[in-house]
């Protein structure tokens, strides 16, 4: 495999070094993989001997378990960018392994809109079809153009576009799948320089615009970049707030016939004042709370449960579970399930994570 144009064998690591939450064991192997053909390559290789393969972009959305690891790591390195004019849009095409904020940057650097939003999440540009990613009201969905990917199923390299992927809240067929890998991913952008219309409200009252009006996509880049700091949740070496894997839970969608006895529990914990207005928004399916409001009227506050704890929560933000430098997946798991049945206890919503588990679950 390691003689494949594009591959080479990196000394053995933990995961915990390639990973944002810094937790993980020591993989059998590490093939850093620098083009599309040669993630390919490796992949049918490693398939084809029956060898358990992880396939790491930025190592932004994954809890790792701990000690030696019965797999090889597939490292995807392509990071090449191009701009395509079709027909009355203009694409960009990225590798799958370039880092996602450095091709979000480039765009806006160039005067185009439309990725602005999704400003300083972290990891590649791979993950985002995968997960779906989404912030400030904008999601991967809305400017998605088309994918790359290798089938593991088929072995066939195809470009395939977004109803492929069945697109849904912070998921799609390739979560929590070893269906396929993403190659490259294509984005559409704005060449007149809009940015996408402004949803979000937080982010329209700091812009001073209405809901729905579009702007400069540079002013959304920073003040968006502004509300992620304030949050803990743009990568720091020196804030142990963003050692993390971003957001742990997903916003909860309540059915609408559930959602009578969700305000029913929150007026008897918290009382009918403003302390019990919960947020909520419609959503397919039911209705959209906020995890981050469940998790804090639960009990469980930013820095919960202590300075001492190797795992905490956010001192920024109660939706980031946090290593605060030596902590272990036991450590995270062990507070992600303490807030998981804390918050079903109290309300009755069930959180659900968004990381994806190796060797490991909660």
């Amino acid at each position: 495999m390691c003689d494949v144009d594009g591959v080479a064998a990196a000394p053995r690591t933990s995961l915990a070094e390639l990973t944002t939450l810094r937790i993980g064991g020591r993989p059998r192997a590490l093939l850093e993989c620098s083009t599309a053909e040669g993630v390919v390559e490796s992949v049918r290789a490693l398939d084809a001997a029956d060898r358990p393969v992880l396939v790491l972009g930025g190592g932004s959305n994954l809890v790792v378990a701990g000690g030696d690891l019965d797999l090889v790591v597939v490292a995807v390195r392509n990071r090449e960018v191009e701009y395509l004019d079709e027909a009355d849009e203009l694409i960009v095409r990225a590798g799958a392994g370039l880092t996602w904020d450095e091709l979000v940057a480039d765009t806006v650097g160039r005067g185009y809109g439309g990725l602005e939003c999704l400003s300083g999440i972290p990891g590649s540009v791979g993950a985002t079809p995968v997960q779906n990613v989404g912030a400030y009201g904008v999601e991967v969905a809305q400017v998605l153009h088309r994918v790359r990917w290798y089938d593991r199923v088929t072995g066939v390299d195809e470009w395939v576009t977004p109803d492929a992927l069945g697109l849904a809240y912070r998921t799609s067929v390739l979560k929590n799948s070893d269906r396929a890998v993403v190659l490259e991913v294509e984005f559409r952008l704005d060449r007149a320089g809009r940015s996408e219309p402004i949803r979000y409200a937080e982010l329209a009252g700091r812009l001073g615009v209405a809901p729905g009006e579009r702007t400069d996509p540079a002013l959304v880049r920073r003040t968006v970049l502004e509300l992620r700091r304030g949050k803990g949740m743009v990568l720091d070496d020196d804030d142990e707030d963003t050692w993390s894997a971003g957001s742990f839970f997903t916003n909860p969608v309540v059915r609408d016939e559930d959602l009578p006895a969700v305000r029913s529990r929150v007026a008897g914990r918290l009382g009918d004042g403003p302390a019990g207005q919960m947020p909520a928004f419609a959503a397919t399916g039911g209705t959209k709370l906020s995890a981050g409001w469940l998790i804090e009227r639960a009990g469980f506050g930013k820095g919960y449960p202590s300075s001492s704890s190797p795992a905490r929560l956010s001192t920024k933000h109660t939706l980031a579970l946090t290593n605060r430098g030596a902590a272990t997946a036991d450590d995270v798991i062990a507070l992600a399930r303490e807030v998981r049945d804390g918050v079903r206890e109290a309300f009755g919503v069930e959180l659900h994570p968004e990381p994806v588990w190796v060797g490991c679950s909660i």
